[in-house]
């Protein structure tokens, strides 16, 4: 991971916390019955962020290693995971994680695989995982055109991003995956779903690392654009963004 890659998210934090989805509780029932999870695995959550997808695991009982390289999202990590006490926080990178050699049952990497340089990550994901141990690449991928919202909210993007379109994680192809794993490998779709009011809405977008900030000159004209999809589509005072949650998983 770059530096420029690693400090994108600095300014982010506050919202990435509040307004980024939660995964499926599906989720851990895949990894039951497809993986092994087992209670006593131990997860090592690389690009663990704000500690959003650690928690899934930590409320399953698993002991969990969030390994982050950016401070600010790691002390946000600290802070929203502080009353489970089987969670561990360091700093690394998903090509220098710090970890013992064969100390893990599991590698995820949530939102953040596509950050990854691909051939020292495969090295060091081998490094650190037990045998038999499975790599599992998440996301929460928002559908752009399910409704006519969500096609409206995409040409918004589009239109005020600074890099969305270099930097959207479904740019990762099957080749690629295929690349990194090297073997066969195993696809699993949940459907997810964000109810967010406008304060949410507009939290939900400025986390994302290719939106401009209060510093950009375009910054109110896209507040108030996005108060005019809002307010178009909204039922109730609330807005759903819809997504299509994707794990692809098997053993390096």
């Amino acid at each position: 991971m770059s530096i420029n890659t690693v400090e994108r998210f600095s300014n982010r934090v506050e919202n990435y916390v509040k307004y980024r989805p939660d995964y499926p509780k599906e989720i851990l029932e895949l990894f039951e019955t497809e993986m092994n999870l087992q209670k006593s695995s131990v997860i090592a959550d690389v690009g663990s962020g704000t500690g959003i997808s650690a928690r899934l695991f930590l409320e399953n009982g698993n002991r969990v290693i969030g390994v982050e390289p950016n401070e600010a999202m790691r002390a946000a990590a600290e802070n929203f995971l502080k009353d489970f006490a089987n969670f561990k926080s360091i700093d690394g990178t998903a090509e220098n994680t710090t970890l013992e050699n064969k100390s893990v049952d599991f590698v995820v990497a949530a939102q953040a695989f596509h950050w990854f340089e691909k051939v020292k990550t495969r090295q060091e994901f081998k490094r650190i995982l037990k045998n038999k141990g499975f790599v599992a690449l998440i996301w929460n991928e928002r559908q752009l055109d399910s409704n006519d919202f969500l096609r409206d909210y995409e040409h918004f993007l589009i239109k005020f991003g600074t890099d969305y379109e270099q930097t959207r994680h479904d740019n990762v192809s099957e080749k690629y995956l295929r690349d990194f794993f090297q073997t066969d490998f195993a696809q699993k779709s949940f459907p997810n779903v964000q109810t967010l009011d406008f304060t949410g809405l507009k939290g939900r977008m400025l986390s994302a690392s290719y939106m401009p900030t209060e510093k950009d000159l375009r910054f109110e004209s896209m507040i108030t654009e996005l108060q005019s999809l809002f307010a178009e589509y909204k039922k109730d005072s609330k807005i759903d963004i819809l997504y299509t949650t994707n794990i692809y998983y098997t053993q390096i």
